[in-house]
C-alpha cells in the first residue's frame, strides 16, 4: 500500500498499520503474477513501508522503492530498504529495471498515462510489469455515503474520491498507449474484513475529508458510517470494504 499520488502526502505509517495493513497482506499474493527472480534489479512502484520489498529481496532480487509519503520512505529505510521519495507520475529511471512491480498504488495517481510511460521506461527490453491496484467499482458504496454527506453538509465532495479506478479496458489501454504488452488482465470484487471497523478505515483513507468540517467531524464520520452500516456490516458485527480491484501482467517488448 502506497500514499504515491493521493491528496495529501503526509500519510502516518502508524494509522495505516493499526487500520489497513491488511492491503500489504493482500500484496503477497500479487507478487506471484510477477515471480521475481534472483539477480533481477526489481522497481516497488508505491512501496510504502517496504514490507512487499523485503518479500522481493528474498528472491534474490535487488529492490528499490518509491513513495511520496515521506512517512513511508523513512520507515522503510530505517529496515534498511533502499527507498526514495518519487512521484510515481514522474519516474527518474532510464532502461534499468528488470521487472516492475506495485500494490495498492496506481489508484492514487491521478496521471495514469505518465505512470505507464515512466515504467516503459524504466524497463529493460523484455522487463515486465506486474501490479494490482483499485478498478472501477472500487468503495462505490463508501463513496456513494460521502457524497450523500458531503452535499447535505456543504463539504467538497471531491475530498470523497481523491483517487481514480478504470476499468480494465481503459488500462490496458493505457499501458498500451506505452508501449507495452499487455499479457493478462482481470477486474475482480473482493469484500474485505476490516480489522478496526469501518470508522479506522475511513479515519486512514479518507481524513482529509472529515477534517474539513472542523467541530463537525465527529458528526460527519457518524453519518457516513450510519449510511454504509445496512450493506458494509453483516449480522455478526463485522465490518467489510466493498473493494474492486485490477491486476495485470504486463512487458516492454525485448
Amino acid at each position: 500500500m502506497s500514499a504515491l499520488e493521493s491528496s495529501s502526502n503526509s500519510w502516518d505509517s502508524a494509522s495505516y498499520d493499526e487500520n489497513t495493513r491488511f492491503v500489504t497482506d493482500y500484496g503477497s499474493d500479487v507478487l506471484t503474477w510477477l515471480a521475481p527472480q534472483a539477480g533481477e534489479r526489481v522497481l516497488d512502484l508505491g512501496c510504502g513501508d517496504g514490507p512487499l520489498m523485503t518479500e522481493i529481496a528474498a528472491s534474490g532480487a535487488t529492490v528499490v522503492g518509491v513513495d511520496t509519503s515521506e512517512s513511508f520512505v523513512n520507515s522503510a529505510r530505517h529496515a534498511g530498504l533502499d527507498a526514495h521519495v518519487m512521484s510515481g507520475e514522474a519516474l527518474e529511471f532510464d532502461n534499468e529495471f528488470d521487472a516492475v512491480f506495485s500494490n495498492a498504488a496506481i489508484h492514487w495517481m491521478n496521471d495514469k498515462p505518465a505512470v505507464a510511460r515512466g515504467v516503459a521506461r524504466a524497463l529493460k527490453p523484455g522487463g515486465r510489469f506486474a501490479g494490482e491496484f483499485g478498478g472501477h467499482g472500487n468503495v462505490a458504496a463508501i463513496i456513494t455515503a460521502m457524497y450523500a454527506v458531503g452535499e447535505a453538509m456543504e463539504g467538497n465532495i471531491a475530498l470523497a474520491q481523491p483517487g481514480t479506478y478504470p476499468t480494465a479496458k481503459a488500462w490496458q489501454t493505457m499501458l498500451e498507449d506505452a508501449g507495452l504488452v499487455v499479457d493478462r488482465i482481470t477486474l475482480f470484487a473482493r469484500p474485505t474484513p476490516l480489522p478496526t471497523g469501518v470508522r479506522g478505515w475511513l479515519k486512514t483513507m479518507r481524513g482529509p475529508f472529515f477534517a474539513q468540517f472542523g467541530e463537525r467531524e465527529a458528526e460527519a464520520y457518524d453519518r457516513v458510517i450510519a449510511a454504509l452500516e445496512p450493506s458494509l456490516k453483516n449480522d455478526v458485527g463485522q465490518w467489510h470494504a466493498d473493494y474492486v480491484r485490477l491486476r495485470f501482467a504486463a512487458h516492454r517488448p525485448a
